[in-house]
């Protein structure tokens, strides 16, 4: 996966999630949680609909990881 595509599919689960969210409006390394004003089951939500679309399993340990832009784009890649 591409950074390109890694940022088109976060940005279409957080959509769905967050409606008023835009990737364009945060920084990289910004919290999305905080940024889009995500609740935890909000952010729940988000790595389920990214293991969902992607296969990837996302064990509890590794949801920090997923709280940025930047983060979650470089975890998808792996």
């Amino acid at each position: 996966m591409t950074d390109t595509e890694a940022r088109s599919l976060i940005a279409d689960i957080l959509c769905g999630i967050a409606p008023e969210a835009a990737l364009t409006t945060i920084g990289g390394d910004e919290d999305m949680r905080e940024a889009f004003d995500l609740d935890s089951m909000d952010f729940m939500n988000f790595v389920v609909a990214l293991h969902e679309r992607t296969g990837i399993d996302i064990p509890e340990a590794d949801y920090p990881k997923l709280r940025t832009l930047d983060g979650a784009i470089a975890y998808l890649k792996h």
